[in-house]
């Protein structure tokens, strides 16, 4: 009687693969304009990122920003697996503009996020005022003035010295907002990576196994000729 063997090695790999959850990446701010319109650019996972509306002179695009972006718990939270410090930068205004702020992407990005710092002061508040609703994923105080928590009303975020990450569901490829005056606060904005997931080291046992099976079936097809 002859035999036959099916090893469903790929199947069985795909089994024991470990899945990683995909780590937020923020945008790599690489260059601004001040001025009230202003603008910015950069990269958010390899998608283009432009942004038209008020830029301060004070916004940063070389990294130096990390340290305004604490603590963690402030900012990861929710969906959100890393801090915008990772990169350290930071887009920053005032609300005195009424013009339209414009984030636009070079390609649609799925379930943006997007943390703000020192949004308001004590006794005053300041909002940003979207064109789609967001949820709140984490907020907290920031290491520079404390403050708590932005808030979220419909599409409206709002703090008092607030600080958090919020985010758009579904699939962007702009996201526009006006905002109310206050000294001085900042955004970027961030999304998922893409993670594949990582072989177990018990993989490659499965593997050696699986040949050895099949040449152990191939012996016996052929003997049984």
């Amino acid at each position: 009687m002859k035999m036959t063997w099916t090893i469903p090695l790929a199947g069985a790999l795909l089994a024991v693969a470990t899945p990683v959850a995909a780590q937020t990446v923020w945008t790599d701010w690489s260059a601004f304009s001040a001025g009230a319109p202003g603008s910015a650019s950069g990269t958010l996972n390899a998608v283009g990122v432009s942004y038209a509306g008020q830029v301060l002179g004070n916004s940063v695009v070389n990294g130096s920003a990390a340290g305004l972006w604490a603590p963690s718990t402030s900012f990861i939270g929710g969906t959100v697996t890393t801090s915008p410090s990772t990169v350290g930068d930071m887009i920053t205004l005032n609300g005195t503009s009424t013009a339209l702020n414009v984030l636009t992407f070079s390609a649609p990005v799925t379930n943006p996020v997007f943390a703000i710092w020192s949004l308001g002061q004590p006794g005053l508040q300041a909002s940003f005022t979207f064109d789609a609703a967001p949820t709140l994923q984490v907020g907290g105080p920031n290491a520079n003035y404390g403050g708590q928590s932005v808030s979220v009303l419909g599409n409206t975020v709002s703090g008092f010295e607030g600080n958090g990450v919020v985010q758009f569901n579904g699939s962007f490829t702009s996201i526009s907002w006006t905002n109310t005056p206050e000294h001085y606060y900042g955004f970027t904005v961030g999304t998922a990576g893409t993670t594949p997931p990582i072989p177990e080291p018990s993989t490659w046992a499965l593997l050696a196994g699986g040949i050895a099976a099949l040449g152990l079936a191939r012996r016996r097809r052929s003997a049984a000729s």
